[in-house]
């Protein structure tokens, strides 16, 4: 286990998981300007390291990520320009960061095991998949401070339907993991003892297919729920004849076939 400025620690295992733990409890594991920092450089590692085949996010303490550190965006507004500057730049460093996670080619899965708000919501619906223990809880609640979650709004619209994501939007009220799961904002829900062995659990069962296929299945997943239905079906037609063309494929088939184990050579 080896830590990363010393608030996010990182995990991998023999089978291929790693683990992005956030590890600032001083400040509710805040998505400050060196965590986010933090995790674009992990995620970018991993995207090349063949032996990462699943990558979890997870957090120490009972707050998931609470989104931006607020001391920190009002301490950049003695600066000349109010802070204009900086807060762009952290802005745009977020949303490079929700964007690796659903470009880089390794599947990603939030571990939640607290309360997640603001931009810490928006982390969990640009994962992947989530999975939250049962006293997880989850908001938006810039609106009760006079700054709406635009920036979480793009992703929480693009996994919870138009009016369940106003609701939170407008609202700000915190919602509970049975809610969460209700509205498609995460997968499934464990006890609190629970939630780690079975995030595991998951991220192992994925980790047995080929890395190769899972990023030709992810990649296409994103592009294809941006195009228009016949645009979809054509490019996911072209991306499946690809896949075909790969050596895992073949390998896969034969194996079904034999009924046998496949052996992926991620090629």
């Amino acid at each position: 286990m080896q830590e990363n400025s010393n608030i996010l620690i990182t995990d991998k295992s023999s089978d291929g998981i790693l683990r992005l733990i956030l590890n600032d409890l001083q400040h509710k594991n805040a998505l400050s300007e060196i965590m986010i920092n933090s995790l674009i450089e992990e995620v970018n590692l991993a995207s090349s390291d063949k032996s990462v085949k699943v990558i979890v996010i997870a957090a120490l303490g009972n707050v998931f990520c609470s989104g931006h550190d607020l001391k920190e965006i009002t301490s950049a507004r003695v600066n000349e320009d109010g802070g204009e500057k900086y807060f762009k730049e952290l802005f745009t460093s977020c949303s490079n960061l929700m964007q690796l996670i659903i470009n880089t080619p390794k599947p990603i899965i939030a571990e939640v095991n607290g309360v997640a708000t603001a931009a810490g919501c928006q982390l969990v619906a640009s994962c992947d998949l989530a999975i939250a223990s049962d006293d997880s809880k989850f908001a938006t609640p810039g609106v009760n401070l006079g700054l709406f979650c635009s920036t979480p709004m793009v992703a929480l619209s693009r996994n919870v339907s138009k009016k369940d994501a106003m609701a939170m939007l407008l609202t700000g009220d915190m919602i509970s993991a049975d809610k969460a799961k209700e509205i498609g904002l995460i997968n499934d829900i464990y006890s609190t003892d629970e939630v780690t062995n079975q995030t595991m659990k998951l991220a192992q069962k994925i980790a047995t297919k080929s890395s190769l296929t899972l990023a030709t299945g992810k990649k296409a997943f994103y592009a294809q729920a941006e195009m228009h239905l016949s645009n979809a079906y054509e490019y996911t037609s072209r991306v499946m004849t690809e896949n075909l063309m790969r050596d895992d494929a073949k390998e896969g088939i034969n194996a079904f076939i034999e009924k046998r184990d496949p052996d992926w050579q991620d090629n």
